[in-house]
């Protein structure tokens, strides 16, 4: 494709978090490499939304080397909320084990789920409930729930009992009995579950209905903006004074900003076309085509495929299954209909 791709395997002389040197006899490529200083470089906010009260805790079990699982939804969160809480140790280099996404098949399957030895100081990622059986004897195990594609922070999970983690059902929860040895940053936590801005120009999930394209994002407007700062500006939790409102405004003139606004905004409207397609497979498809027109009904399946091309496309947040449910809708559609329509459509 024309791309030239340098990788440079970091050295043990390498300082943990240094850039990379620069590659000797290096030839003048066109356009100029772009040089990342780590293949995942991780939105810490979003990986940490749902345990936000709990970050000290997690941090502390991170810092002393305590066995710590965490059972997601999906291999994705799994590996990103791992790798997420072994960064937080920076700038101490986060020096046991970690597993991202660990499986039965794993070498160490066995040695990590005996009971005739304590658990390893390592951070397992999980996404099989059988695992709640096989590490009950963990020390301190999360529970992440799945994600709600909704503007306002999710529900923050409750540090629980270890004996509560019994059924395959188990809740979302940090379950452990570890006592901190530190206080909580109230007034940082407080400032952090603080609704965000963008997060309120997202319509309310109520108003997405399956039969009418998704509400528009509200607009983005400076002024209304600013009137937040007071509340829940950076001076809040940053130690430097000084016109920050000022500072905003310059910064609303800036291609950074620019690039950060389009960038939440696509994320966003990722989000609504993802509340849509679940919101159009919870619907009775077969009710609303009843009384509907050969057009309308041609056009309905039209706009499905579209939408599900999209969301592989993008990869919208929205589960397999509700893709899966989505086709089969079409695939039902386009059966009731005659067979030269059926032809046009093309098999699904």
């Amino acid at each position: 494709m024309g791309v030239v791709i340098q990788v440079r395997i970091p050295s043990r002389l390498d300082k943990p978090g240094s850039s990379p040197a620069k590659p000797q006899n290096q030839e003048n490529l066109l356009p100029a490499p772009l040089v990342l200083p780590s293949i995942h470089e991780l939105d810490l906010f979003r990986c940490f939304q749902p345990v936000l009260i709990h970050l000290q805790m997690l941090w502390e079990l991170l810092l002393l080397g305590e066995p710590l699982v965490v059972m997601a939804p999906s291999p994705a969160a799994s590996s990103e909320m791992v790798l997420a809480l072994t960064s937080c140790l920076a700038p101490l280099k986060f020096c046991c084990d970690f597993r991202p996404y660990f499986t039965i098949h794993d070498s160490e399957f066995k040695e990590y789920t005996t009971r005739t030895q304590a658990p390893p100081s390592v951070v397992l990622g999980v996404t099989n409930p059988f695992f709640i059986k096989t590490l009950q004897h963990w020390p301190h195990i999360l529970r992440l729930g799945d994600l709600k594609m909704t503007g306002d922070l999710p529900k923050q999970v409750k540090v629980k009992k270890l004996a509560k983690l019994k059924t395959l059902d188990a809740k979302p929860g940090l379950y452990t009995s570890y006592k901190t040895f530190l206080h909580k940053d109230k007034t940082l936590i407080k400032q952090l579950l603080k609704e965000h801005y963008m997060a309120s120009l997202m319509p309310l999930q109520r108003a997405i209905t399956p039969w009418k394209n998704p509400p528009q994002i509200r607009p983005f407007q400076q002024e209304d903006f600013l009137k937040t700062l007071e509340h829940a500006g950076p001076q809040l939790t940053c130690v430097l004074k000084g016109d920050w409102v000022g500072l905003y405004r310059r910064f609303f003139r800036s291609p950074n900003f620019d690039g950060w606004y389009r960038q939440r905004h696509r994320e966003m409207m990722h989000k609504l076309e993802a509340l849509h397609l679940e919101a159009i497979a919870e619907a009775n498809i077969r009710a609303w085509v009843k009384d509907k027109s050969e057009v309308e009904v041609v056009d309905l399946v039209l706009k499905l495929q579209e939408k599900l091309v999209r969301a592989r496309c993008h990869r919208l947040p929205v589960k397999e299954e509700i893709l899966h449910r989505v086709g089969l809708y079409i695939a039902t559609i386009v059966g009731s209909l005659p067979e030269d329509l059926q032809a046009v459509l093309g098999p699904q």
